[in-house]
C-alpha cells in the first residue's frame, strides 16, 4: 500500500506559496484519492471521461476535477456538467465545443490553452504562432460559457535540465506576452500549468502556478 498522505506532504513541502498542486489520479483507485482528500488535497486530474464519471459519482462532491491530457470534441458533453477546468485546449474547435456544452448546463468552464513547445512530435498543443492567431482572431471573446484562465505545456521528457528549463521559461515569457496583449484586465488569467512528477521542482523556478503530480504521490499507475 502506498503511503499517499506521506508522499503528498513531501510534494507540498516543495511547493512555494502561490503554486497549487493538481494530484494526477488517473488509473489510481478511489481509496488512494480518498486518502489524499483526507490529507487535505482537493484538486485532482483525470484524462478518461468514463473513469472520471465513475469517480465523480462516488467521491466527495467538493473535489475540483481537472481534465488533463488530450480531449476529443465528441467527449466534451460527458464532462461538461461537472468539470472545473479543462487543462489542454489545443484548438479553436475544441474551445467552441466546450462553450456549447457548458451552455447547456448553464455553467462557465475554465480552460487553459495548451502550448506545443517541446521538440517531441508526439505532444499535442498550439504553436506559439497558432496561439497568437487564435487569440487575435477574437471570436473567443463572444463565448460566454468558457473562460480562458491561462496556459499549459509539457516539457520534453528528457534528462537535460537546461532543455526543460528553457522550454518552461519560453512558456512563462509567452504567458507575459499573452497577458499583456489580451487579458490585461482579467485577473482570472493567471495560471501557468507546467511541471510533473519528474520536473515540478524546475517548474516552480520557472513561474509555474499549477503542477501536475501523480506518480510521486500515488506510486506507479494501476492499469
Amino acid at each position: 500500500m502506498v503511503d499517499v498522505a506521506k508522499n503528498l506532504k513531501q510534494v507540498l513541502d516543495n511547493l512555494p506559496e502561490g503554486v497549487r498542486l493538481v494530484a494526477i489520479s488517473k488509473f489510481h483507485p478511489n481509496e488512494y484519492i480518498q486518502a489524499a482528500y483526507d490529507a487535505g488535497q482537493r484538486v485532482f486530474g483525470e484524462s478518461h471521461e468514463q473513469e472520471l464519471q465513475k469517480k465523480v459519482e462516488t467521491l466527495p462532491k467538493d473535489i475540483e476535477w481537472h481534465f488533463i491530457g488530450h480531449l476529443q470534441t465528441n467527449k466534451v458533453k460527458y464532462i461538461a456538467p461537472y468539470i472545473s477546468m479543462i487543462e489542454a485546449v489545443d484548438s479553436f474547435k475544441l474551445l467552441k465545443e466546450i462553450n456549447k456544452q457548458a451552455a447547456k448546463h448553464d455553467r462557465v468552464v475554465k480552460v487553459l490553452l495548451e502550448l506545443h513547445i517541446a521538440e517531441e512530435e508526439t505532444k499535442y498543443g498550439l504553436t506559439l504562432d497558432a496561439c497568437r492567431e487564435l487569440l487575435s482572431d477574437g471570436a473567443w471573446r463572444e463565448m460566454k460559457n468558457v473562460h480562458i484562465c491561462g496556459l499549459m505545456m509539457m516539457a520534453s521528457n528528457v534528462d537535460d535540465e537546461n532543455q526543460i528549463r528553457h522550454e518552461m521559461t519560453t512558456a512563462a515569457d509567452f504567458f507575459d506576452e499573452v497577458k499583456a496583449n489580451y487579458f490585461k484586465n482579467d485577473p482570472e488569467f493567471k495560471e501557468r500549468s507546467w511541471g510533473m512528477s519528474h520536473d515540478y521542482k524546475i517548474a516552480v523556478q520557472c513561474r509555474s502556478t499549477l503542477v501536475r503530480v501523480g506518480t510521486a504521490i500515488f506510486g506507479p499507475r494501476v492499469y
